[in-house]
């Protein structure tokens, strides 16, 4: 494997033409079949979908990547049984519980994308706790999508800007992409730059379907909790061996 540049050698990522992103969204999938594949209970599997998930924020700290959003619990998961979502839902409180001073020290700014409605009182409290403790952060931003569905949030975001109009706040000529991106869980976070999935699946799941759209796709034949500082490398330089091209010609054609 070559070695991959850091942002301070590159620049930022993005439409600019340099070759380091600017974001990296990740679909951390496989907890389950890593578990099954042991013998352990889907739990465990989770257990250690947590520990890859603080490798991959120090890997991504690290190499100086500046936004890292991770696809943590969908709407769709409530189809789950209780006592799984459950256990997801403990993991959370774990995460931010052990986590969230160190992560607050370090400058990340944690957001959490996705609907409140439906989740319970106390990871109400904590979501509100961890994002209002490191909204004042600027070195890192980790997004975690946590009772979230891209669909879901595309429909929220054209309640919210039909509300304006109704109300007589904008006019409906007014609405533009940049308007309705910044109505979106994710105002103010660049639009991912590479999309990584893990456990050799090849889909979106629903996943950051508005902002994905110009995304460099990455399938990646490992399960979410043997992942770490390698294949995030590994999917940054199969990032930086394609030509973005963002809708215009590829370089050289006539």
């Amino acid at each position: 494997m070559t070695s991959v540049p850091t942002a301070s050698q590159t620049g930022e990522g993005g439409p600019d033409g340099s070759d380091f992103p600017d974001h990296i969204a990740i679909i951390m999938d496989g907890n389950g079949r890593w578990a099954k594949a042991r013998g352990f209970p889907r739990a465990v599997g989770h257990e250690r979908g947590v520990e890859a998930l603080r490798r991959t924020v120090e890997a991504a700290q690290d190499i100086g990547l500046r936004n890292l959003t991770v696809y943590s619990f969908s709407t769709e998961n409530w189809r789950r049984p209780v006592a799984e979502v459950n256990a997801l839902f403990g993991l959370l409180k774990a995460y931010v519980k052990r986590d969230l001073n160190r992560l607050a020290s370090e400058g990340v700014r944690i957001r959490i994308l996705g609907t409140r409605e439906g989740l319970p009182e106390d990871i109400l409290e904590l979501v509100d706790r961890a994002e209002a403790r490191t909204a004042k952060n600027s070195a890192f931003n980790l997004c975690i999508a946590f009772n979230y569905g891209g669909r879901e949030e595309i429909v929220r975001a054209a309640q919210k800007l039909a509300s304006d109009v109704a109300d007589g706040r904008i006019e409906a000529s007014e609405i533009t992409e940049d308007r309705f991106t910044a109505a979106l869980d994710t105002d103010g976070i660049p639009d991912p730059d590479i999309m990584i999935r893990t456990s050799g699946e090849f889909r979106l799941s629903n996943f950051l379907n508005w902002q994905a759209a110009y995304a460099e796709l990455v399938f990646m034949d490992v399960l979410w909790p043997d992942f770490g500082k390698s294949h995030l490398l590994e999917a940054i330089e199969i990032y930086r061996s394609r030509e973005r091209r963002f809708g215009g010609l590829a370089s050289g054609a006539a």
